[in-house]
């Protein structure tokens, strides 16, 4: 197995795949991005970089001998302005504004376009880790009924929707109304929104209703940002009283699929994996 530089964020799927890639033996070097990166990856061999320190990253990389780079990991939009590169990040930062401008995905892409000019392979969390994704059907005990699938392709397609403007990659739709759709904030705010709508237009925790779908923007780059669904998603949902989760299997990824599903049986609710669009 080729060595992986793992390009680390924030949140749980860093440290999903560095626990996996030691569990199996592959050869790893953890990048860990300073301000996002958690305290659980500082045991792995790594190094810490700011995010405009392309050059001191990629020099890191190259000495651990890493052959390829997966990039994993929450990473809040910078302010391009207070960015402090090196000499290599100073190069692309022109070509890094003008893709932020066509979105977060147009920024995504051009970075994974960096790190292959410079001679490494760019696996997604999904090639990295097998079986992470989500699968078609059911995750758990729990399926849905036929009211709950007329709002999973409701929901589903408004999430496709702001999917085609790279606004965001997840709605909440209840008996046919959209209540939510998610921007910058990212899913668990928006669910804490829909949390505080009026119980007239939403589920509650004693009668469910509604559903959260989530979906890969068209065209989107897969090997990096893919949608996820995990625990604290399980928690938010059943706090927003919706009666499930929807999302486009294969590109749909399932942090600690066990204790997702555990949750999503213990509160009742569904998670299913449909067809991809």
């Amino acid at each position: 197995m080729v060595k992986l530089g793992l390009i680390a964020g924030g949140g749980a799927l860093p440290v999903i795949l560095a626990g996996h890639c030691r569990a199996v033996g592959r050869p790893l070097f953890v990048l860990r991005l300073r301000g996002f990166a958690g305290a659980d990856l500082q045991d792995y061999e790594g190094a810490d970089v700011g995010v405009a320190e392309l050059g001191r990253g990629i020099d890191a990389l190259r000495r651990a001998g890493c052959v390829a780079v997966c990039l994993a990991g929450k990473v809040d939009r910078p302010d391009l302005a207070a960015l402090k590169p090196d000499m290599r990040g100073l190069k692309a930062l022109p070509g890094a504004i003008a893709a932020a401008r066509k979105g977060d995905d147009g920024l995504l892409s051009f970075m994974i376009a960096e790190f292959e000019k410079e001679g490494f392979a760019v696996e997604g969390a999904h090639e990295v880790m097998r079986g992470l994704t989500l699968a078609e059907g059911p995750l758990g005990r729990y399926a849905p009924g036929p009211a709950h699938l007329a709002d999973v392709g409701r929901a589903l397609e408004a999430a496709r929707a702001i999917g085609r403007l790279d606004v965001g990659q997840a709605a909440v739709a209840c008996e046919g109304l959209v209540l939510a759709l998610e921007a910058q904030e990212g899913t668990d705010a928006m669910l804490r929104r829909v949390a505080g709508l009026p119980p007239a237009i939403r589920g509650t925790p004693e009668r469910p209703r509604g559903v959260l779908a989530k979906a890969s923007k068209p065209g989107q780059e897969l090997r990096v940002d893919l949608p996820t669904v995990g625990p604290e998603t399980i928690r938010r949902a059943a706090e927003a009283g919706l009666a499930g989760i929807a999302g486009e299997a294969g590109q749909i990824l399932v942090l600690d699929r066990d204790e997702t599903r555990r949750l999503a049986d213990q509160a009742g609710l569904f998670v299913l994996g449909v067809p991809p669009a």
